[in-house]
């Protein structure tokens, strides 16, 4: 529905009126025949038509577009009064700035802030209102704390909502203990579960160390046994280079020994003359 027309100021242009409730435009939207509308109104006129309500030309809602803008220049000019006017309210504003004055309107009707207060009020006087709600809420003048409304004065006992107040923190607080134990078993159930897991890996890891300890072991042993056998050979060489070189220093001896003994016998030896050696020669016959 659109602006009643009885709250503007002045004329108001024909085209700027809905051409299904023939009041001022509001949100208005506008057909390829250019004839426009207030968007409630013409979404509720396709839901049972397709068709323009001034020349039953047919449209839907793809082909509808928002107003002209020379036209929404001349719609948001327009000068009307607040809707609040029949409770004193004499503001007259334009209509683009009409929603933002009705919004902080101090004629404007509110229901009371106060739960269960049925009571529409004018802004300007809720504050008096609160003050004097039945359903105002303040807190005991006692001093037990309790927050109670005016109309629960007579009825409200200290003794007794402090009471009902502690079996319910007792209550709450019993509730929050069962779900804190539940919670620390839960926990404690899945940190055995880990444990038992993580003491079957490291099991598994201890035994594949004690497999590979045995290997190594045997490899050593194995090592040492060649090293010992490596040293008995080396001893064994040792041995056998020692008794040759003890031969060969006996040899050696034996060979200055019989150097010697030759020496004397070259002494007493009188070498042949040269006569002796010519007489000894055979004689060469050379044949022609």
């Amino acid at each position: 529905m659109g602006y009643d027309i009885e709250r503007f100021v002045g004329y108001v242009n024909e085209g700027l009126l809905c051409s299904i409730c023939r009041d001022v435009l509001e949100d208005p939207l506008q057909a390829p025949c250019e004839h426009a509308f207030c968007t409630a109104c013409i979404h509720g006129w396709l839901v049972h038509h397709s068709n323009c309500p001034e020349d039953r030309q047919v449209i839907d809602v793809s082909v509808l577009r928002p107003l002209y803008r020379y036209m929404k220049n001349d719609l948001n000019r327009l000068q009307l009064h607040c809707k609040n006017r029949e409770f004193g309210c004499e503001m007259v504003c334009s209509l683009e700035s009409i929603d933002r004055h009705e919004r902080e309107c101090e004629y404007s009707q509110i229901p009371c802030s106060n739960a269960g207060c049925t009571v529409q009020i004018e802004r300007r006087n809720l504050d008096g209102h609160l003050a004097v709600c039945e359903y105002r809420s303040r807190e005991c003048p006692n001093g037990c704390g309790y927050t109670i409304l005016s109309a629960e004065d007579t009825q409200h006992n200290c003794v007794a909502e402090l009471r009902t107040e502690l079996e319910l923190l007792r209550s709450e607080m019993i509730c929050r203990v069962e779900e804190a134990k539940h919670e620390m078993e839960s926990r404690l159930d899945s940190q055995r579960r880990h444990m038992v897991q993580k003491e079957s890996v490291l099991q598994n890891e201890i035994e594949e160390l004690k497999s590979q300890m045995s290997r190594v072991m045997s490899d050593v042993r194995s090592l040492m046994a060649a090293e010992r056998q490596h040293r008995q050979e080396l001893e064994q060489a040792e041995l056998e280079k020692r008794e040759l070189m003890e031969l060969l220093r006996g040899l050696q001896k034996d060979c200055r020994l019989s150097t010697a003994e030759g020496s004397r016998k070259t002494a007493n030896f009188r070498p042949l003359t040269r006569l002796e050696s010519a007489k000894r020669k055979p004689r060469e016959v050379t044949v022609i």
